[in-house]
């Protein structure tokens, strides 16, 4: 059965349906991924350049703390790295949505690929954010001290670059919501 106008019996003519929708959801897409660049190289650059070197007893014996001292730390630099550069790479098929709001394909591979690199920096996050609260509390039942109250601004430094990755870690989950939606909606 064809639509009929009611004024004059002739078929009605409805435009086609246009993906305006989807246009949004990819600039919003486009800008998670620029925070999410930012986040997570600003937290690589911070815990990669964190430092700190205390005096005991007298000037001649020095400690210092450093990120790579710790495995997770290290683990933690590679990851927000690897996920950083991803990020980058991701960002001319976050254009190609804008220009081409119903892309299906290409949206199942970043919904796929951003699922990898969501779970591989809360795997890192996950594992420093451990550490740092080891070194802010300690545990007394393993004997292990908090060393937070000697090496105050690595640790602050440290907890801060936690932040970054967290907040991308959003970012990330807010991205593959966008594109199921953009996904799902018909064209």
């Amino acid at each position: 059965m064809k639509p009929v106008a009611l004024e004059t019996g002739e078929p009605s003519r409805v435009p086609p349906q246009t993906h305006k929708g989807n246009k949004g959801i990819s600039i919003l897409d486009l800008v998670l991924r620029a925070v999410a660049i930012v986040a997570t190289l600003a937290s690589a650059v911070a815990m990669g350049t964190t430092n700190e070197t205390l005096p005991i007893f007298n000037q001649f014996i020095q400690v210092k703390a450093q990120y790579n001292d710790l495995p997770t730390f290290t683990f933690f630099v590679i990851v927000n790295s690897v996920v950083c550069f991803y990020l980058v790479v991701s960002l001319p098929m976050s254009v190609f949505h804008i220009v081409r709001s119903g892309a299906r394909i290409s949206r199942v591979i970043l919904i796929f690929l951003d699922s990898v690199m969501l779970a591989l920096l809360t795997v890192g996050a996950a594992a420093a954010a451990a550490i740092v609260y080891l070194a802010h509390k300690g545990n007394a039942s393993a004997n292990w001290l908090a060393i937070c109250q000697q090496f105050n601004s690595f640790c602050e430094r440290v907890s801060e670059s936690l932040i970054g990755s967290f907040g991308a870690i959003l970012g990330f989950i807010v991205l593959i919501l966008l594109s199921a939606i953009a996904l799902c909606r018909r064209p």
